[in-house]
């Protein structure tokens, strides 16, 4: 399971009983964000594209979208998604669940600048019911994020 490889992950840190297993359904940004008791804003999304054919991850905050253009100046492509049936082969966790952590060799991490505005966030953990809190050095740190990036839009205005 995607969450017992997530515990594993962080246990090389004491953080794995950090790690939290929800009663209720955590797949979405509104899910989380309920079942966490905070703010949307607050959930780490990861989005995952393919960039020259490899795989990447961008945690945006939960409010903030893609935003083409900054996309398109930042990786040389349009943003494309990798495809539903794809994503837990190529990132090694499932739809509901993607996180940067515990993931596939040679994926790269990216953290978007829409997280920057939040003391801690709370990133997904290999399954659709399960997040941590982390601060955001915390997750600078245990991402292994390669660089911060600004590829997103619309959460400016709600700062």
């Amino acid at each position: 399971m995607s969450i017992e490889k997530v515990k594993n992950y962080f246990s090389q840190w004491g953080m794995e009983n950090h790690v939290l297993e929800l009663d209720h359904p955590s797949a979405t940004v509104q899910e989380a964000a309920e079942a966490l008791h905070t703010e949307g804003k607050r959930i780490a999304k990861s989005m995952s594209f393919l960039v020259e054919d490899r795989p990447i991850l961008v945690i945006f905050a939960g409010d903030a979208r893609v935003d083409n253009h900054k996309y398109k100046q930042r990786f040389h492509q349009k943003a494309s998604m990798i495809k539903h049936d794809d994503v837990e082969r190529l990132i090694g966790h499932p739809v509901g669940g993607v996180c940067p952590f515990a993931i596939k060799p040679g994926v790269d991490v990216f953290l978007d600048e829409s997280l920057k505005r939040f003391d801690t966030v709370f990133p997904a953990c290999g399954t659709a019911n399960s997040a941590i809190e982390l601060t955001i050095p915390e997750l600078e740190q245990y991402s292994h994020a390669k660089e911060w990036v600004d590829v997103s839009k619309d959460w400016q205005e709600n700062v």
